[in-house]
């Protein structure tokens, strides 16, 4: 019998109602390049963490929440409001970790902003 492994994430998708639209909002949000078809690929992004890292929390809902790294919370708010997002979490300090906001995108998906 072989060892076990821990088995990280290594692909997630965003499902949208209006998919041009979504790709509209990251693609301007983030200037993340995403392609064309039933399926819109994005590529990784530069700079990424080697290793992703999650948590489960009790909430209300049940879903996925996307944490992207930006450089500045504010602009980074003004823009996803711009584009049709909304703010969510105003932001906080994270003990011994990143300042974090909340925002949505235009379908009302979590997403939380993390400047580290």
């Amino acid at each position: 019998m072989s060892e076990d492994w821990a088995r990280p994430v290594v692909h997630w998708e965003i499902r949208a109602r209006g998919p041009q639209a979504m790709r509209a909002f990251y693609g301007q949000m983030f200037n993340w390049q995403i392609g064309d078809g039933p399926i819109m690929q994005i590529a990784p992004g530069i700079g990424a963490p080697e290793q992703l890292s999650g948590h489960i929390l009790q909430h209300a809902s049940s879903g996925v929440t996307l944490y992207v790294q930006v450089l500045d919370l504010d602009a980074s708010i003004a823009r996803a409001k711009e584009l049709g997002g909304a703010q969510t979490a105003g932001k906080f300090d994270v003990p011994g970790g990143p300042t974090i906001a909340g925002i949505s995108d235009p379908e009302g998906n979590p997403i939380v902003l993390v400047q580290q």
